[in-house]
């Protein structure tokens, strides 16, 4: 999406990073597995960012319900969506707004995949593709299909998802430059239940969370 399409974009975003899992509890390379629970750490964080969207929006707001289709993403949604007086079954899911797929890596931990290969978090907290696994233009590719599939729709949306694929998404929605080493453009990481609001390609921070900060 180029910089005229962000500004095009109708209405403002609110994107959101799931709370904490067992897995991110864990230390171990989450990916796109289907479903990994929210742990006490992650409902709190939702509880969070569902107080702080309620201040910042109000009662029953006029937002379209957005949602990778993992567990994770969904169970933080169901919290959101009850502070903000909404109706969770109203919610959309999109497989492109899922997280970076890890390939044969996803599901281990850190710890031993690292004892094979070496690093797998690069500096700024983003996570090396694995061999099998989705390298940073191809998150790209699908965050930006789903950004011009919804760029006419009327109104703001509420948007969970996940640490990388937040990341590249804000990247690509503010016209962020190329990340040399990514390939794509990349934000800066938030901590896991943060919110952030973009409008006409310009990023406000709404809430930062108080999770784990790298992928």
């Amino acid at each position: 999406m180029d910089s005229k399409a962000s500004a095009a974009r109708k209405g403002r975003d609110f994107v959101a990073r799931h709370g904490e899992t067992v897995f991110n509890a864990a230390r171990r390379l989450q990916g796109d597995h289907p479903h990994t629970p929210l742990t006490r750490a992650g409902f709190a964080q939702a509880e969070e960012m569902g107080a702080a969207l309620r201040e910042a929006l109000g009662a029953s707001p006029a937002l379209t319900l957005w949602a990778s289709p993992t567990g994770r993403a969904l169970q933080t949604m169901a919290v959101i969506a009850e502070h903000l007086g909404l109706d969770w079954h109203a919610v959309r899911t999109d497989a492109r707004l899922s997280e970076i797929g890890m390939g044969a890596w996803g599901g281990r931990y850190y710890a031993d995949v690292i004892d094979e290969v070496g690093p797998v978090v690069h500096d700024g907290g983003l996570l090396v593709p694995a061999p099998d696994g989705e390298d940073y233009p191809a998150i790209a590719a699908r965050v930006s299909g789903w950004l011009a599939d919804t760029g006419e729709d009327e109104g703001d949306r509420l948007v969970i998802m996940h640490g990388i694929s937040s990341r590249v998404m804000r990247g690509v929605m503010t016209g962020a430059a190329i990340d040399g080493w990514a390939g794509a453009p990349v934000m800066a990481g938030m901590p896991q239940g943060s919110v952030t609001m973009v409008a006409r390609g310009v990023e406000h921070l709404i809430h930062r969370g108080t999770g784990y900060a790298p992928a």
